[in-house]
């Protein structure tokens, strides 16, 4: 039933991104100006442009490779630290606090001081974003175990479960919501941030490529590099993510059935 909701669901995705390239079709038209508004097409050109030139892979390797680290340990810190909270109240109480300050530190003053802190490096530029994303997780995590039905719980302790059958049959698929959203939300994030540490202060990257063109004032360079990697999000989103949320979840679907 998931599988099939889903596959239908994917003709509406395509007519809804479908329907906003028309508006900006559209717009482009009304504004006349390829300088302040390039068309779809011209901005496929573009694309496609970099891409021959090996330059669009080259730049967007270097930020997948950024995102990818700093997400794998924005969600392992968060997960650890959240599960750990919402097993103990003493913990959550003594650590709330924290959580709230970190929530409201600016991403920017983040990155600066560990450009000023650490320097001008990989090092630096990764710290800043996984820092910014952990306690974001955490909170989420943290609500998810505090939300976990504890007759399950007692139900696993009768049945005598092992402690990992305990967590793959009983605590991840009553996570899984949770984790499938931050999962969604931090690489929503940390895409956006890790472009205003290379914007910033990377010598590659997406975000170097925009700051370069934004310098030369050409829109449809910034908006190629930007689509370009919303796509491979969307590709993520609904052939990684989406699959993977189904599969943990067919357990509620049977159960509804």
């Amino acid at each position: 039933m998931a599988h099939t909701s889903s596959a239908h669901n994917m003709p509406v995705v395509f007519a809804s991104i479908a329907g906003l390239v028309l508006i900006w079709s559209v717009a482009a038209w009304g504004t006349g100006d390829a300088s302040v508004l390039p068309s779809p097409l011209q901005v496929w050109d573009v694309a496609v442009s970099e891409a021959a030139s090996g330059e669009l892979s080259r730049h967007m390797l270097a930020t997948v490779r950024r995102v990818a680290f700093a997400f794998s340990l924005a969600m392992g810190f968060g997960l650890i630290i959240g599960i750990a909270m919402g097993l103990h109240s003493g913990l959550n109480r003594l650590f709330s606090a924290w959580l709230v300050v970190l929530l409201n530190v600016p991403a920017l003053v983040v990155i600066v001081l560990c450009y000023l802190w650490i320097g001008l490096n990989e090092v630096a530029a990764i710290t800043a974003v996984a820092f910014n994303k952990t306690a974001m997780v955490a909170v989420t995590i943290r609500e998810g175990v505090l939300a976990m039905d504890p007759k399950l719980s007692e139900m696993s302790r009768a049945f005598r479960m092992g402690t990992m059958t305990r967590v793959r049959h009983v605590i991840l698929p009553q996570l899984w919501p949770y984790i499938a959203s931050s999962t969604r939300n931090g690489l929503a994030i940390i895409w956006k941030i890790v472009l205003v540490v290379e914007f910033l202060g990377r010598s590659d990257g997406v975000g170097f490529q925009i700051h370069l063109y934004f310098q030369l004032f050409e829109t449809g360079y910034v908006l190629a590099y930007s689509l370009s990697f919303v796509a491979l999000m969307l590709v993520l989103e609904y052939g990684v993510i989406g699959v993977a949320e189904r599969r943990a979840t067919r357990w509620r679907h049977a159960a509804l059935a």
